[in-house]
């Protein structure tokens, strides 16, 4: 059974960073392209960031890009967000996901199959 375990999260100011990691065990890593979503309260969970299966197809929401860099290594099972100049409306709870179609690019959340338990980020003004 896939798990995805993600870590990283807590308390910054804004204009701060956080790297978040997402571990993940029980499949076949490389098969996966990879997202992170987060959701806010009272808000739907939304698409933040994509990495395909090679690392080399990167896709972000235009809220993030620029701030936001998503990247994988796939001899450890593992795929980090990097967040830097951090704003207030960043806060969410962030969830890494795992989507078996490489080629569709899918920022919908509903072509992820595989999800982590989500890892709390808060930003202060």
């Amino acid at each position: 059974q896939v798990q995805l375990v993600e870590s990283g999260g807590g308390l910054v100011q804004a204009g701060g960073s956080l790297r978040l990691s997402c571990a993940v065990t029980g499949g076949t890593f490389s098969g996966y392209a990879m997202g992170w979503f987060r959701q806010a309260p009272g808000k739907e969970r939304e698409f933040v960031a994509r990495i395909s299966r090679s690392g080399v197809t990167r896709t972000y929401t235009d809220s993030v890009t620029g701030r936001f860099t998503i990247s994988r290594d796939n001899a450890k099972n593992s795929v980090t967000l990097d967040m830097n100049s951090l704003k207030p409306e960043d806060t969410a709870v962030y969830y890494c996901a795992a989507d078996r179609d490489n080629m569709r690019r899918s920022t919908m959340r509903e072509d992820y199959v595989y999800w982590g338990q989500g890892t709390q980020v808060t930003v202060s003004s």
